[in-house]
């Protein structure tokens, strides 16, 4: 492929983490008819796949680093302010996305994405552009054709949404999904990781294999070793018989390791095994088992700072997250509530063999107000008790109505909590500042006590 030397030599010293994420995105990329490039924070091409450099003005060589305004944008000068440095500027985004058109990129980026090292900070970005080729030479008289937006998906299997949040998911999701690499899947509890997760194998070439979902959470150490890996007869007091793990159940298909945040380090280090020698040791058994399991894990905790804490192996961890995506909860997609909603009372007016139920404005006004701290779980919950205990035509909710100004008092509340945080942590600070970091004096200049002060120190994080 187009760009391999260059790609060897950029990386042949770069991090281990950052090396296996761009393997993988090659591996997916590879085929793939739109546009995907790999970027560092200086915008040099670290990876294209062919369908970028067929449209590119300039082709890679030994001798000619390419710089992604050369190679897609046909210039010479850098572009003004490129909105996906923004990815690399601070550190909580997710992912960038650029309208096009007018002010947007001249290289026709659609969304950029972090791609994190192994010690946690942006090393480069993956780029997909927008389907419409580039031309490699500008006509002198551009013909002035409008170009259609992007068509917004409302659904991919089983997930459903339009806000832009969704859209990065289901273009990650899509190209993620025909691969073998590992995927860690982030997100609050009820956001539909599980259901991200059977997404990604059903659009996989191992759909026809099992899909099988692991609860780590919900059993002790020596059960779910047990229950992963097998057992032969007489291993433990009860095991009457051999027994095939949940790795071999999976075999040529994907295995789901919901809450995988709640396992021990022991637990972990066999996982981390399996993942690296990609074989199986049953409970009691002397001979490992070949296994080729795609491995889909979620947790609704951040590893990341579980690391940090030493209670999640680090290796383990970007072994995991080779491919990691991100499942927003519901008050960052409210515009998606109403769609979810249509979905909801469908399908439960179906499954209770009821007639369709009518969502009033009001009502549908609630919904979208409501806090939903259960996320997508919570709400279609809520909307199948509200489907059976309804009698007439249109959806009564009056506790959700009530539900709503609650959840603004709420907001209200969470926000002053947040700016008397705010304040008292500047104070602690100043403190610290005008004594020099002397934690005692600083103590009797805040009228505290130094336990007081110590514990909010470690509360707050202050260095």
């Amino acid at each position: 492929m187009a760009g391999s030397q260059r790609e060897q030599s950029k990386l042949s010293f770069s991090d281990p983490i950052l090396t296996a994420r761009v393997e993988a995105i090659k591996q997916l990329a590879g085929g793939l008819t739109d546009r995907v490039a790999v970027m560092d924070r200086h915008f040099n091409v670290i990876y294209a796949n062919e369908s970028a450099w067929s449209s590119a003005s300039v082709r890679d060589s030994e001798d000619h680093q390419a710089k992604c305004y050369e190679a897609f944008a046909h210039q010479t000068d850098p572009c003004g302010t490129c909105p996906a440095i923004k990815v690399f500027d601070a550190p909580e985004v997710q992912s960038v996305s650029c309208a096009g058109g007018g002010n947007g990129t001249a290289c026709g980026m659609h969304q950029a994405f972090p791609l994190a090292s192994s010690q946690g900070e942006v090393g480069s970005m993956l780029v997909l552009f927008k389907n419409e080729q580039v031309q490699k030479v500008p006509d002198p008289k551009p013909l002035q054709v409008e170009h259609p937006p992007p068509a917004v998906r409302e659904s991919l299997g089983g997930l459903i949404g339009r806000s832009p949040a969704m859209q990065q998911l289901f273009d990650m999701t899509s190209l993620v999904a025909d691969s073998s690499a590992t995927v860690l899947i982030q997100g609050e509890s009820g956001t539909g990781k599980e259901l991200v997760a059977k997404t990604i194998h059903e659009l996989s070439y191992r759909k026809r294999k099992p899909f099988v979902v692991v609860d780590c959470g919900s059993l002790p150490d020596t059960l779910l070793e047990s229950e992963l890996f097998g057992h032969v007869k007489g291993a433990f007091t009860g095991a009457v018989a051999n027994k095939r793990g949940l790795f071999e159940e999976a075999d040529s298909g994907t295995i789901f390791l919901d809450e995988i945040a709640n396992t021990t380090p022991m637990f972990q280090a066999k996982l981390l095994r399996v993942l690296q020698e990609g074989e199986i040791r049953p409970v009691g058994g002397s001979q490992p088992i070949m296994i080729d399991a795609r491995v889909i894990s979620a947790t609704n905790k951040d590893l990341a700072e579980l690391v940090k804490a030493k209670t999640f192996r680090q290796d383990l961890y970007y072994r995991l997250a080779v491919l990691p995506l991100y499942l927003p909860p519901l008050r960052e997609r409210r515009e998606d509530i109403p769609l979810l909603v249509e979905h909801f009372v469908a399908g439960s007016c179906k499954r209770h063999r009821q007639p369709f139920r009518h969502v009033s404005e009001e009502v549908m006004h609630a919904f979208s107000e409501a806090a939903w701290p259960g996320n997508v779980r919570e709400l279609q919950h809520y909307i199948e008790r509200a489907v059976v205990t309804t009698t007439g035509p249109t959806l009564v909710c009056k506790d959700l109505v009530a539900l709503g100004t609650v959840a603004k008092d709420e907001d209200l509340r969470s926000a002053t909590r947040e700016a008397v945080t705010q304040a008292e942590r500047t104070r602690i600070v100043d403190a610290l500042k005008k004594t020099d970091g002397n934690r005692v004096r600083a103590a009797k200049l805040l009228k505290i006590s130094r336990a007081t002060l110590y514990n909010k120190i470690r509360d707050y994080r202050i260095d």
